[in-house]
């Protein structure tokens, strides 16, 4: 049985949450971390999608976290409730500057370029782009989950907090989950602290930065409405 879903965002910490979530003896992740079928292989089936998780233990949770989910249409949402109607999920967060800064440097890579070799104008399409864009759209994914979903299933994790306390986020991820929350107290915090498959730790480009404000300025301000909770640091990114 399918009993939890991470539906995002890209370069937000996903998987550094799947490599501690994987030390979870309650937690199982039978087709590895992510599945891509609602947005890469729905020809197979939904019951082929399902049928992953069909390996049922007294007290285990069984899930995958594939960051694309995060732009499914209502339609597609309304049809994983309809098969999984209790699916706990959960959402982590990340500064859209910085997020859309690692995609596009991850997108240099897979264009096999190094990133000074790419010009303001490749970074400045990149981040226009429709999929970077829609990447960033935290409230709309919420917004569409949360029409499907009740709001109590969907758990949202803010980047700023795993780097601030990983700890406390496991531990509140671990209950929304419904698995014990004390296994993490067992854990080092350096184990805890270091970095799972980290992008190039690269500063945004000082010209880049107006264009990153522009887009995502009324982003931020619409999740910290939506969270009902200040980002000082994300708003400090857009001042200057």
């Amino acid at each position: 049985m399918l009993d939890f879903l991470g539906i995002g965002a890209q370069k937000a910490a996903t998987t550094w949450l799947y490599a501690q979530l994987s030390r979870h003896p309650d937690v199982r992740f039978p087709a590895g971390k992510e599945v891509h079928f609602w947005d890469r292989h729905r020809e197979r089936g939904v019951e082929w999608w399902l049928g992953l998780f069909a390996d049922p233990r007294p007290g285990v949770r069984q899930g995958e976290i594939t960051p694309a989910y995060a732009m499914l249409e209502v339609s597609d949402i309304a049809e994983i409730r309809k098969r999984c109607p209790d699916l706990r999920l959960f959402y982590s967060v990340r500064n859209p500057l910085e997020r859309a800064w690692s995609a596009a440097l991850m997108a240099v890579g897979r264009a096999e370029l190094e990133p000074d070799e790419a010009s303001d104008a490749w970074f400045v399409d990149h981040f226009r782009s429709r999929g970077s864009l829609a990447r960033g759209d935290y409230v709309g994914c919420l917004q569409r989950w949360s029409s499907v979903f009740p709001r109590e299933q969907l758990h949202v994790i803010v980047f700023d907090d795993v780097a601030r306390d990983p700890r406390g986020v496991l531990r509140r991820l671990a209950a929304h989950l419904g698995v014990s929350s004390g296994v993490y107290d067992e854990i080092p915090d350096a184990d805890l602290r270091a970095p799972v498959h980290s992008g190039p730790a690269l500063p945004i480009r000082p010209a880049l930065i107006p264009v990153l404000r522009a887009l995502y300025a009324p982003r931020i301000d619409a999740l910290v409405e939506w969270l009902g909770r200040d980002l000082p640091g994300w708003r400090a990114s857009l001042a200057g």
